[in-house]
């Protein structure tokens, strides 16, 4: 297995190599794992390695199989096995996305010690706070794990990605983050007051599109499905993110410049970007709000110099686009994330 990063739907062996840790505290026997995932032991020594999703997933599934634990034993009481099938099929039953959120933090409240996490609306935004002050933080890769099962689900419930606007963790920064960004969001923050993950309110009210047929092919293929379809760091639209994020947005190319520096013809192009559940417009939006978003925690206040900075004509298109991503102006936004801030 190579260590090219080019290869459709992979996972950095440092994921791997976080998910064995507790099982190699408790004195697990790791080989038959990675025997059943289909994953070279050699690989887990190489730091850019990377191995396919389904693998990883295939090993996930061990691990709950050999531990009797879905979260990889990162919590004093075990998530057993058939739990995050249990919580999919009552958030199943619920009319929209955030009374199904509200059901999958009861029942994650209730299978966790120390935790309790709730769903808060705040005007525009929405977050998912994670409650455990009264412990010492977890290190990230367990609260990356939670929101990948959580937001992961509500993904699949709506039938579209809900966009991150981005997590704050109470734990220090981990040395790796780069899958991290490409899963969840540019704006990673660290070292925070509380755990929490951010999405535009407006995703709440999104219906629940699923049904009980839906939900056992589901629960065949997860979790790789979600790390597939949600978080394909090597996707198309992943890649055509990075190339955009590398170029300033006046030098961003039309549909066909595009086609041609990823070797395929537009309406190839826009067929694989349309299986994916992308459109080009809608991921050079994604990359403008990233980098807005990112700009914004970063302490930038002039949002005329912003607007130009991202390409917009005037001042007033970058409002009018930013309500659009977020549902709250720019200066609305950093009053809400920078509390501290406004008030000072």
């Amino acid at each position: 297995m190579s260590d090219r990063i080019g290869e459709k739907g992979t996972i950095s062996v440092r994921l791997v190599n976080e998910a064995l840790l507790e099982l190699r505290r408790q004195g697990f026997d790791e080989a038959p794992l990675l025997q059943q995932a289909g994953i070279a032991p050699a690989l887990l020594l190489r730091p850019y390695a990377r191995v396919p999703a389904q693998a990883y997933a295939r090993l996930w599934r061990a691990i709950a199989a050999a531990s009797d634990d879905e979260f990889f034993g990162m919590n004093p009481r075990r998530m057993k096995s058939g739990s995050f099938a249990f919580m999919a099929q009552a958030a199943l039953h619920e009319p929209d996305i955030g009374a199904a959120l509200q059901s999958m933090l009861r029942f994650t409240g209730l299978l966790f010690d120390g935790l309790s996490p709730r769903l808060e609306r705040q005007g525009s935004l929405a977050q998912i706070v994670l409650d455990d002050e009264g412990a010492p933080p977890t290190r990230a890769f367990a609260y990356f794990t939670l929101w990948m099962m959580l937001h992961g689900l509500a993904c699949w419930l709506a039938g579209r990605r809900i966009p991150i606007l981005g997590v704050e963790l109470r734990c220090a920064a981990p040395d790796y983050l780069a899958d991290y960004r490409v899963m969840f969001s540019d704006n990673l923050r660290f070292a925070r007051p509380h755990s929490r993950l951010l999405i535009n309110a407006d995703c709440l009210a999104l219906p629940v599109r699923r049904s009980e047929r839906e939900l056992q092919r589901f629960l065949a293929g997860a979790p790789g499905n979600i790390l597939v379809r949600y978080r394909d760091p090597q996707s198309l639209g992943a890649r055509i993110k990075v190339y955009l994020r590398n170029l300033k947005p006046e030098r961003w190319p039309d549909l066909e410049a595009l086609g041609g520096h990823f070797y395929m013809a537009p309406s190839t192009l826009r067929r694989k970007l349309a299986l994916e559940g992308q459109s080009y417009q809608g991921l050079k939006d994604q990359v403008r709000r990233d980098l807005a978003i990112a700009r914004l925690d970063g302490g930038a206040g002039n949002f005329t110099e912003l607007a130009f900075e991202l390409g917009f004509a005037d001042s007033s298109a970058f409002y009018k686009a930013f309500k659009k991503w977020t549902g709250t102006t720019p200066g609305q936004y950093r009053a809400l994330t920078h509390p501290d801030d406004a008030s000072s």
